[in-house]
């Protein structure tokens, strides 16, 4: 797809806001359907209406399964060097 072409999205299901602005947008994670494709995992910046959008990243099923392994070893790790620091204090 080249710039400035069009494109279609449909969001098949709201998986939840990571933030919201002073402006209203948001940033979501949906399951969005892309030029009449399956749906992927995606997260992004949303106007209120869901008629603009930021760039953002979109992730197939099992990039985002790998994602939030990813994530959580990290925060096992941080949770690890929390309650380590709790300890000696």
């Amino acid at each position: 797809m080249n710039k400035g072409e069009e494109f279609t999205f449909v969001i098949k299901e709201q998986l939840g806001v990571l933030a919201t602005f002073s402006t209203g947008w948001k940033k979501e994670v949906n399951i969005v359907e892309w030029n009449g494709n399956g749906g992927k995992v995606d997260i992004r910046d949303w106007s209120p209406s869901h008629e603009k959008m930021s760039k953002g990243i979109t992730l197939h099923k099992e990039e985002a399964r790998k994602l939030m392994d990813a994530l959580g070893v990290y925060f096992e790790k941080d949770n690890e060097a929390s309650s380590s620091d709790a300890k000696s204090e």
